[in-house]
Protein backbone atom coordinates (compact mmCIF):
# COMPACT_ATOMS: atom_id res chain seq x y z
CA UNK A 1 0.00 0.00 0.00
CA UNK A 2 1.31 3.70 -1.33
CA UNK A 3 0.78 7.04 0.31
CA UNK A 4 0.51 9.53 -1.81
CA UNK A 5 0.46 13.43 -1.88
CA UNK A 6 -1.16 15.85 -4.51
CA UNK A 7 -0.85 19.47 -4.25
CA UNK A 8 -3.29 21.65 -6.72
CA UNK A 9 -1.96 25.03 -7.39
CA UNK A 10 -4.42 28.05 -7.29
CA UNK A 11 -4.34 28.27 -11.30
CA UNK A 12 -5.17 24.39 -11.08
CA UNK A 13 -7.77 24.48 -8.70
CA UNK A 14 -9.77 28.02 -10.26
CA UNK A 15 -8.99 29.58 -13.55
CA UNK A 16 -7.96 33.43 -13.96
CA UNK A 17 -10.94 35.02 -13.05
CA UNK A 18 -11.31 33.02 -9.69
CA UNK A 19 -14.03 30.48 -11.00
CA UNK A 20 -13.53 26.80 -9.96
CA UNK A 21 -12.34 24.19 -13.45
CA UNK A 22 -14.64 21.61 -12.14
CA UNK A 23 -13.52 19.13 -14.93
CA UNK A 24 -9.75 19.19 -13.69
CA UNK A 25 -10.80 18.23 -10.07
CA UNK A 26 -13.10 15.73 -11.07
CA UNK A 27 -10.34 14.34 -13.18
CA UNK A 28 -8.31 14.36 -9.85
CA UNK A 29 -11.03 12.87 -7.53
CA UNK A 30 -11.62 10.27 -10.25
CA UNK A 31 -7.64 9.52 -9.77
CA UNK A 32 -7.76 9.13 -6.16
CA UNK A 33 -10.62 7.23 -6.34
CA UNK A 34 -8.51 4.86 -8.52
CA UNK A 35 -5.61 4.77 -5.80
CA UNK A 36 -7.92 4.00 -3.13
CA UNK A 37 -9.37 1.02 -4.95
CA UNK A 38 -5.80 -0.50 -5.51
CA UNK A 39 -5.57 -0.08 -1.91
CA UNK A 40 -3.68 2.97 -1.76
CA UNK A 41 -3.85 6.58 0.55
CA UNK A 42 -3.93 9.97 -0.77
CA UNK A 43 -3.39 13.21 0.86
CA UNK A 44 -5.01 16.17 -1.41
CA UNK A 45 -3.13 19.70 -0.29
CA UNK A 46 -5.32 22.81 -1.86
CA UNK A 47 -4.72 26.21 -2.61
CA UNK A 48 -7.07 28.05 -4.21
CA UNK A 49 -9.28 29.23 -0.70
CA UNK A 50 -8.38 32.97 -1.97
CA UNK A 51 -9.07 32.08 -5.48
CA UNK A 52 -12.53 31.03 -4.40
CA UNK A 53 -13.38 33.82 -2.51
CA UNK A 54 -12.90 36.29 -5.14
CA UNK A 55 -14.85 34.89 -7.53
CA UNK A 56 -17.40 34.67 -4.25
CA UNK A 57 -17.06 37.83 -3.62
CA UNK A 58 -16.54 39.16 -7.43
CA UNK A 59 -13.35 40.97 -6.47
CA UNK A 60 -11.26 42.85 -9.44
CA UNK A 61 -8.08 40.23 -9.25
CA UNK A 62 -6.05 38.89 -6.04
CA UNK A 63 -5.97 42.22 -3.40
CA UNK A 64 -2.41 43.00 -1.63
CA UNK A 65 -3.43 44.09 1.41
CA UNK A 66 -3.21 41.36 3.52
CA UNK A 67 -6.51 41.59 5.34
CA UNK A 68 -8.63 41.38 2.38
CA UNK A 69 -6.46 37.87 1.42
CA UNK A 70 -7.64 36.73 4.99
CA UNK A 71 -11.31 37.72 4.15
CA UNK A 72 -11.29 36.33 1.17
CA UNK A 73 -10.14 33.09 2.15
CA UNK A 74 -12.50 32.92 4.89
CA UNK A 75 -15.17 33.15 1.95
CA UNK A 76 -13.80 30.66 0.36
CA UNK A 77 -12.38 28.22 2.34
CA UNK A 78 -15.60 26.58 2.86
CA UNK A 79 -17.29 26.76 -0.45
CA UNK A 80 -13.86 24.98 -1.84
CA UNK A 81 -13.90 21.94 0.91
CA UNK A 82 -17.24 21.59 -0.07
CA UNK A 83 -16.69 20.81 -3.42
CA UNK A 84 -14.03 18.00 -3.25
CA UNK A 85 -16.32 16.76 -0.24
CA UNK A 86 -19.23 16.55 -2.92
CA UNK A 87 -16.73 15.11 -5.44
CA UNK A 88 -14.88 12.65 -3.31
CA UNK A 89 -18.05 11.45 -1.48
CA UNK A 90 -20.02 10.69 -5.52
CA UNK A 91 -16.87 8.16 -5.60
CA UNK A 92 -17.87 6.49 -2.05
CA UNK A 93 -14.77 7.91 -0.12
CA UNK A 94 -14.70 10.07 2.76
CA UNK A 95 -12.94 13.14 3.12
CA UNK A 96 -11.49 15.12 6.35
CA UNK A 97 -10.75 19.07 6.05
CA UNK A 98 -7.69 19.96 7.53
CA UNK A 99 -6.37 23.29 7.81
CA UNK A 100 -2.63 24.48 9.39
CA UNK A 101 -0.86 27.16 10.30
CA UNK A 102 2.81 27.97 10.33
CA UNK A 103 3.05 27.52 14.19
CA UNK A 104 1.53 23.99 13.91
CA UNK A 105 4.42 22.96 11.40
CA UNK A 106 7.26 24.98 13.56
CA UNK A 107 6.47 23.78 16.94
CA UNK A 108 7.21 20.38 17.26
CA UNK A 109 4.54 19.57 19.55
CA UNK A 110 1.94 20.74 17.33
CA UNK A 111 3.69 19.50 14.38
CA UNK A 112 3.47 15.76 15.89
CA UNK A 113 0.06 16.12 16.76
CA UNK A 114 -0.78 16.97 13.31
CA UNK A 115 1.53 14.29 11.94
CA UNK A 116 -0.81 11.59 14.42
CA UNK A 117 -4.20 12.59 12.99
CA UNK A 118 -3.35 12.86 9.70
CA UNK A 119 -1.63 9.14 10.07
CA UNK A 120 -5.22 8.39 11.79
CA UNK A 121 -6.90 10.06 9.31
CA UNK A 122 -5.50 8.03 6.56
CA UNK A 123 -5.55 4.30 8.65
CA UNK A 124 -9.01 5.16 8.47
CA UNK A 125 -9.53 5.31 4.71
CA UNK A 126 -10.20 9.09 4.91
CA UNK A 127 -8.67 11.49 2.10
CA UNK A 128 -7.48 14.50 3.96
CA UNK A 129 -8.05 17.75 1.94
CA UNK A 130 -5.18 20.04 3.72
CA UNK A 131 -4.55 23.88 3.31
CA UNK A 132 -3.10 26.37 5.15
CA UNK A 133 -5.30 28.34 7.47
CA UNK A 134 -5.12 31.85 5.90
CA UNK A 135 -7.19 33.57 7.85
CA UNK A 136 -5.68 33.20 11.06
CA UNK A 137 -1.73 33.01 10.03
CA UNK A 138 -0.16 35.88 8.80
CA UNK A 139 2.69 34.17 7.55
CA UNK A 140 0.39 31.23 5.57
CA UNK A 141 -0.26 33.49 2.94
CA UNK A 142 2.80 34.42 1.69
CA UNK A 143 4.25 30.79 2.13
CA UNK A 144 4.82 29.72 -1.74
CA UNK A 145 1.24 28.32 -2.71
CA UNK A 146 1.00 25.43 -0.45
CA UNK A 147 4.05 23.96 -2.18
CA UNK A 148 5.85 24.24 1.10
CA UNK A 149 3.07 22.74 3.44
CA UNK A 150 2.68 20.00 0.63
CA UNK A 151 6.30 18.96 1.06
CA UNK A 152 5.76 18.78 4.92
CA UNK A 153 2.84 16.56 5.02
CA UNK A 154 4.79 14.28 2.41
CA UNK A 155 7.27 13.74 5.27
CA UNK A 156 4.63 13.91 8.30
CA UNK A 157 3.13 11.30 6.59
CA UNK A 158 6.26 9.35 5.03
CA UNK A 159 4.64 9.28 1.61
CA UNK A 160 5.82 7.39 -1.55
CA UNK A 161 5.44 10.25 -3.69
CA UNK A 162 4.92 13.80 -3.89
CA UNK A 163 2.77 15.65 -6.91
CA UNK A 164 2.78 18.89 -7.86
CA UNK A 165 0.23 19.97 -10.29
CA UNK A 166 1.03 23.14 -11.83
CA UNK A 167 -0.03 25.25 -15.15
CA UNK A 168 2.73 24.26 -16.87
CA UNK A 169 4.92 21.13 -18.15
CA UNK A 170 7.25 21.02 -15.24
CA UNK A 171 10.33 22.61 -14.67
CA UNK A 172 12.07 24.34 -17.97
CA UNK A 173 15.86 25.47 -18.63
CA UNK A 174 14.43 28.47 -18.46
CA UNK A 175 11.17 30.54 -17.72
CA UNK A 176 8.93 29.70 -20.38
CA UNK A 177 7.12 32.54 -19.82
CA UNK A 178 10.29 34.67 -21.31
CA UNK A 179 11.73 31.81 -23.75
CA UNK A 180 8.85 29.88 -25.17
CA UNK A 181 11.40 27.32 -26.35
CA UNK A 182 13.24 26.34 -22.73
CA UNK A 183 13.36 22.88 -23.11
CA UNK A 184 12.02 20.68 -20.05
CA UNK A 185 13.92 19.35 -17.49
CA UNK A 186 12.52 15.63 -17.19
CA UNK A 187 14.87 14.28 -14.33
CA UNK A 188 17.01 15.44 -10.93
CA UNK A 189 18.88 12.99 -9.58
CA UNK A 190 20.93 15.70 -7.85
CA UNK A 191 19.52 19.04 -6.55
CA UNK A 192 23.16 20.57 -7.41
CA UNK A 193 22.14 20.10 -11.33
CA UNK A 194 19.53 23.07 -10.09
CA UNK A 195 21.82 25.49 -10.50
CA UNK A 196 22.51 25.44 -13.77
CA UNK A 197 18.56 26.98 -14.71
CA UNK A 198 17.03 29.81 -14.57
CA UNK A 199 14.37 29.07 -12.03
CA UNK A 200 11.82 31.75 -12.27
CA UNK A 201 9.99 32.87 -8.90
CA UNK A 202 7.48 35.51 -10.18
CA UNK A 203 3.73 33.29 -9.53
CA UNK A 204 0.74 33.58 -12.52
CA UNK A 205 -2.61 34.67 -12.06
CA UNK A 206 -4.27 33.93 -9.03
CA UNK A 207 -1.11 31.66 -6.96
CA UNK A 208 0.86 33.09 -4.80
CA UNK A 209 3.98 30.80 -5.44
CA UNK A 210 6.08 30.07 -8.52
CA UNK A 211 7.98 27.26 -10.04
CA UNK A 212 10.90 27.88 -7.29
CA UNK A 213 8.70 27.45 -4.77
CA UNK A 214 7.65 24.22 -6.16
CA UNK A 215 11.39 23.32 -6.90
CA UNK A 216 12.45 23.98 -2.94
CA UNK A 217 9.38 21.72 -1.99
CA UNK A 218 10.74 18.50 -3.82
CA UNK A 219 14.22 19.76 -2.43
CA UNK A 220 12.54 18.85 0.68
CA UNK A 221 10.69 15.79 0.22
CA UNK A 222 13.98 14.48 -1.85
CA UNK A 223 15.92 15.45 1.49
CA UNK A 224 13.50 13.10 3.32
CA UNK A 225 14.01 10.01 0.83
CA UNK A 226 10.14 10.89 -0.88
CA UNK A 227 10.88 11.53 -4.73
CA UNK A 228 8.61 14.37 -6.34
CA UNK A 229 7.48 15.20 -9.47
CA UNK A 230 6.19 18.75 -10.93
CA UNK A 231 3.81 18.08 -13.69
CA UNK A 232 0.93 19.66 -15.59
CA UNK A 233 -2.33 19.21 -14.01
CA UNK A 234 -4.02 20.35 -17.08
CA UNK A 235 -2.81 17.60 -19.38
CA UNK A 236 -4.71 14.35 -19.43
CA UNK A 237 -3.40 11.46 -17.29
CA UNK A 238 -0.73 13.27 -16.34
CA UNK A 239 -1.35 13.12 -13.15
CA UNK A 240 -1.98 8.79 -13.32
CA UNK A 241 1.52 8.88 -14.81
CA UNK A 242 3.10 11.27 -12.21
CA UNK A 243 1.78 9.25 -9.10
CA UNK A 244 3.30 5.91 -10.66
CA UNK A 245 7.00 7.59 -11.48
CA UNK A 246 6.25 7.51 -14.97
CA UNK A 247 8.11 10.14 -17.46
CA UNK A 248 5.97 12.95 -16.68
CA UNK A 249 6.82 16.47 -15.83
CA UNK A 250 10.03 16.85 -14.07
CA UNK A 251 10.70 13.83 -11.57
CA UNK A 252 13.19 14.32 -8.70
CA UNK A 253 14.92 11.35 -7.17
CA UNK A 254 14.56 10.82 -3.33
CA UNK A 255 18.34 12.09 -2.38
CA UNK A 256 20.88 9.36 -0.94
CA UNK A 257 22.26 11.68 1.94
CA UNK A 258 18.60 10.97 4.11
CA UNK A 259 17.61 13.05 7.32
CA UNK A 260 15.68 12.41 10.22
CA UNK A 261 12.13 13.58 10.75
CA UNK A 262 13.18 16.12 13.31
CA UNK A 263 16.55 17.36 11.26
CA UNK A 264 13.95 18.42 8.34
CA UNK A 265 11.55 19.95 10.57
CA UNK A 266 14.47 21.94 12.25
CA UNK A 267 16.22 22.77 8.82
CA UNK A 268 12.70 23.41 7.04
CA UNK A 269 9.98 23.85 9.53
CA UNK A 270 11.18 25.68 12.69
CA UNK A 271 11.99 29.28 12.69
CA UNK A 272 15.54 30.57 13.47
CA UNK A 273 14.83 33.05 16.45
CA UNK A 274 18.54 34.03 15.95
CA UNK A 275 22.43 34.07 15.09
CA UNK A 276 25.41 32.08 17.18
CA UNK A 277 28.61 33.19 16.15
CA UNK A 278 30.95 30.44 17.36
CA UNK A 279 35.20 30.02 17.52
CA UNK A 280 36.75 27.50 15.45
CA UNK A 281 37.38 25.38 17.96
CA UNK A 282 33.56 24.78 18.58
CA UNK A 283 33.04 24.38 14.33
CA UNK A 284 35.37 21.56 14.63
CA UNK A 285 33.29 19.99 17.42
CA UNK A 286 30.46 20.40 15.99
CA UNK A 287 31.18 19.40 12.71
CA UNK A 288 33.62 16.55 13.29
CA UNK A 289 33.28 14.86 16.73
CA UNK A 290 29.27 15.59 17.35
CA UNK A 291 29.59 17.63 20.33
CA UNK A 292 26.85 19.96 22.05
CA UNK A 293 27.50 23.64 22.07
CA UNK A 294 28.91 25.44 25.17
CA UNK A 295 28.72 28.66 26.33
CA UNK A 296 32.34 29.13 26.34
CA UNK A 297 32.43 28.23 22.21
CA UNK A 298 30.41 31.22 21.77
CA UNK A 299 32.15 34.78 20.81
CA UNK A 300 28.36 36.58 19.70
CA UNK A 301 24.92 36.52 19.90
CA UNK A 302 22.59 38.43 17.55
CA UNK A 303 18.91 38.42 17.92
CA UNK A 304 16.03 38.22 20.58
CA UNK A 305 15.03 34.51 21.33
CA UNK A 306 14.08 32.36 24.37
CA UNK A 307 14.77 28.89 25.49
CA UNK A 308 12.93 26.39 23.17
CA UNK A 309 13.92 28.47 19.90
CA UNK A 310 16.00 27.50 17.16
CA UNK A 311 19.18 29.59 16.16
CA UNK A 312 21.33 29.49 13.14
CA UNK A 313 24.97 29.13 14.44
CA UNK A 314 27.59 30.31 12.18
CA UNK A 315 31.34 30.85 11.99
CA UNK A 316 34.16 33.32 10.30
CA UNK A 317 33.33 30.29 7.51
CA UNK A 318 29.43 30.52 7.47
CA UNK A 319 26.57 28.51 8.47
CA UNK A 320 27.14 25.88 10.67
CA UNK A 321 23.91 24.52 11.37
CA UNK A 322 20.78 24.91 13.31
CA UNK A 323 19.72 23.93 16.88
CA UNK A 324 17.48 24.33 19.68
CA UNK A 325 18.57 26.89 22.35
CA UNK A 326 18.63 26.26 25.79
CA UNK A 327 19.18 29.84 26.81
CA UNK A 328 17.16 33.08 26.03
CA UNK A 329 19.44 35.89 24.41
CA UNK A 330 19.89 37.62 26.99
CA UNK A 331 21.04 35.05 29.44
CA UNK A 332 23.62 33.84 26.56
CA UNK A 333 24.92 37.61 26.14
CA UNK A 334 25.52 37.46 30.03
CA UNK A 335 27.39 33.97 29.53
CA UNK A 336 29.47 33.80 26.16
CA UNK A 337 32.71 32.70 26.43
CA UNK A 338 32.74 31.04 30.06
CA UNK A 339 33.52 28.01 31.57
CA UNK A 340 30.24 26.21 33.12
CA UNK A 341 32.01 26.67 36.37
CA UNK A 342 31.75 30.50 35.60
CA UNK A 343 28.26 29.97 34.24
CA UNK A 344 27.13 28.30 37.25
CA UNK A 345 28.42 31.55 39.25
CA UNK A 346 26.83 33.90 36.80
CA UNK A 347 23.19 32.60 36.17
CA UNK A 348 22.83 31.15 39.76
CA UNK A 349 21.84 27.33 38.08
CA UNK A 350 23.94 24.32 37.09
CA UNK A 351 25.17 25.13 33.18
CA UNK A 352 23.65 23.58 30.27
CA UNK A 353 24.47 22.91 26.85
CA UNK A 354 23.86 26.50 24.63
CA UNK A 355 22.66 23.99 22.27
CA UNK A 356 22.73 20.11 22.87
CA UNK A 357 24.23 17.99 19.69
CA UNK A 358 20.24 15.72 19.77
CA UNK A 359 18.83 19.06 18.91
CA UNK A 360 21.27 20.36 16.49
CA UNK A 361 21.78 19.97 12.80
CA UNK A 362 24.29 20.43 10.87
CA UNK A 363 24.42 22.30 7.03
Amino acid sequence: MARYVIKLGSNIVADEGGALRADLLEAVCDEVAARHRAGDSVVIVSSGAIARGIEVMKLDGRPAAMADLQAASAVGQGKLFRVYDEMLRERELVSAQVLLTFFDIGHRGNYLNARQTLGRLLDWGVVPVVNENDTTATEEISFGDNDFLAAQVAIMIGADRLVLLTNQDGLHQADPRSDPNAPLVDEITDVSQLSEYEIGQAPSGLGSGGMRSKVVAAEMATAAGIPATVASGIREGALSRALSGEKEGTRFSAQEERFSSFELWLRYAKPTKGTLTVDEGAERALRNSGASLLPVGISAVEGDFQPGDAVEVRSSGGVVGRGICNYSSEELALVLGMSSEAVNEALGRTAEAAVHRDYFAIG
